[in-house]
Protein backbone atom coordinates (compact mmCIF):
# COMPACT_ATOMS: atom_id res chain seq x y z
CA UNK A 1 0.00 0.00 0.00
CA UNK A 2 1.43 3.47 -0.71
CA UNK A 3 2.30 5.67 1.82
CA UNK A 4 -0.42 8.45 1.37
CA UNK A 5 -2.88 5.56 0.90
CA UNK A 6 -1.47 4.27 4.98
CA UNK A 7 -1.60 8.22 6.05
CA UNK A 8 -4.82 8.82 5.13
CA UNK A 9 -6.58 5.63 5.98
CA UNK A 10 -4.80 6.19 9.60
CA UNK A 11 -6.63 9.54 9.50
CA UNK A 12 -9.71 8.16 8.99
CA UNK A 13 -9.51 5.19 11.49
CA UNK A 14 -8.86 7.99 14.18
CA UNK A 15 -11.25 10.27 13.08
CA UNK A 16 -14.26 7.44 13.57
CA UNK A 17 -12.68 6.60 16.80
CA UNK A 18 -12.67 10.06 18.27
CA UNK A 19 -16.65 10.67 16.19
CA UNK A 20 -17.23 6.84 18.82
CA UNK A 21 -16.06 8.66 22.13
CA UNK A 22 -17.51 12.22 21.55
CA UNK A 23 -18.47 14.06 24.19
CA UNK A 24 -17.83 10.73 26.46
CA UNK A 25 -16.24 10.48 29.61
CA UNK A 26 -14.24 7.25 30.91
CA UNK A 27 -17.17 6.29 32.84
CA UNK A 28 -19.70 6.02 30.20
CA UNK A 29 -16.76 4.70 27.94
CA UNK A 30 -15.83 2.24 30.40
CA UNK A 31 -19.19 0.88 31.63
CA UNK A 32 -19.82 0.33 27.33
CA UNK A 33 -18.77 -2.76 25.87
CA UNK A 34 -19.59 -2.01 22.53
CA UNK A 35 -17.95 1.31 22.65
CA UNK A 36 -14.48 -0.59 24.23
CA UNK A 37 -15.17 -3.23 21.59
CA UNK A 38 -15.29 -0.96 18.95
CA UNK A 39 -12.19 1.63 20.00
CA UNK A 40 -10.14 -1.64 20.78
CA UNK A 41 -10.81 -3.03 17.24
CA UNK A 42 -10.08 0.29 15.75
CA UNK A 43 -6.75 0.99 17.52
CA UNK A 44 -5.77 -2.83 16.78
CA UNK A 45 -6.47 -1.65 12.77
CA UNK A 46 -4.66 1.77 13.34
CA UNK A 47 -1.43 -0.37 14.09
CA UNK A 48 -1.85 -2.69 11.97
CA UNK A 49 -2.25 -0.14 9.01
CA UNK A 50 0.70 1.70 10.38
CA UNK A 51 2.84 -1.10 9.83
CA UNK A 52 2.53 -0.79 6.03
CA UNK A 53 4.59 2.48 6.17
CA UNK A 54 7.91 1.58 3.97
CA UNK A 55 11.46 2.09 6.57
CA UNK A 56 12.30 5.27 4.66
CA UNK A 57 9.26 7.45 4.96
CA UNK A 58 9.33 6.24 8.51
CA UNK A 59 12.69 7.29 9.03
CA UNK A 60 12.04 10.58 7.35
CA UNK A 61 8.71 11.48 9.49
CA UNK A 62 10.35 10.30 12.96
CA UNK A 63 8.33 12.46 14.91
CA UNK A 64 5.76 9.98 14.51
CA UNK A 65 5.62 6.96 16.82
CA UNK A 66 5.40 4.25 13.87
CA UNK A 67 6.53 1.77 16.15
CA UNK A 68 4.77 2.75 19.67
CA UNK A 69 1.52 2.30 17.32
CA UNK A 70 2.22 -1.12 16.04
CA UNK A 71 3.22 -2.48 19.26
CA UNK A 72 0.08 -0.99 20.87
CA UNK A 73 -1.69 -3.22 17.80
CA UNK A 74 0.49 -6.45 19.40
CA UNK A 75 -0.48 -5.80 22.95
CA UNK A 76 -4.43 -5.44 21.82
CA UNK A 77 -4.24 -8.86 19.10
CA UNK A 78 -2.34 -10.74 21.88
CA UNK A 79 -3.71 -9.92 25.36
CA UNK A 80 -7.20 -8.65 24.86
CA UNK A 81 -8.52 -9.85 28.32
CA UNK A 82 -5.35 -7.80 29.58
CA UNK A 83 -6.89 -4.52 27.86
CA UNK A 84 -5.69 -1.59 30.47
CA UNK A 85 -8.93 0.60 29.87
CA UNK A 86 -7.47 3.95 31.25
CA UNK A 87 -4.74 3.33 28.40
CA UNK A 88 -7.02 2.64 25.94
CA UNK A 89 -8.75 5.96 27.15
CA UNK A 90 -5.75 8.19 27.37
CA UNK A 91 -4.73 7.01 24.09
CA UNK A 92 -8.16 8.27 22.24
CA UNK A 93 -7.77 11.45 24.25
CA UNK A 94 -4.13 12.34 24.48
CA UNK A 95 -2.24 10.69 22.11
CA UNK A 96 -5.11 10.48 19.18
CA UNK A 97 -5.51 14.39 18.74
CA UNK A 98 -1.24 15.52 18.11
CA UNK A 99 -1.39 12.25 16.08
CA UNK A 100 -3.92 13.48 13.74
CA UNK A 101 -2.34 17.11 13.50
CA UNK A 102 0.93 15.38 12.73
CA UNK A 103 -0.74 13.10 9.78
CA UNK A 104 -2.81 15.25 8.49
CA UNK A 105 0.55 17.84 8.19
CA UNK A 106 2.00 14.93 6.29
CA UNK A 107 -0.53 14.03 3.75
Amino acid sequence: MRNDLVIGKMIEIIEKLQGYVGDSNYKSFSGNDMLIDACVFNLSQLGEVANRIDEEYEESHSDIPWRQIYGLRNRIIHDYEGINLNLIWEIIQEDLPELLEKLKKIQ
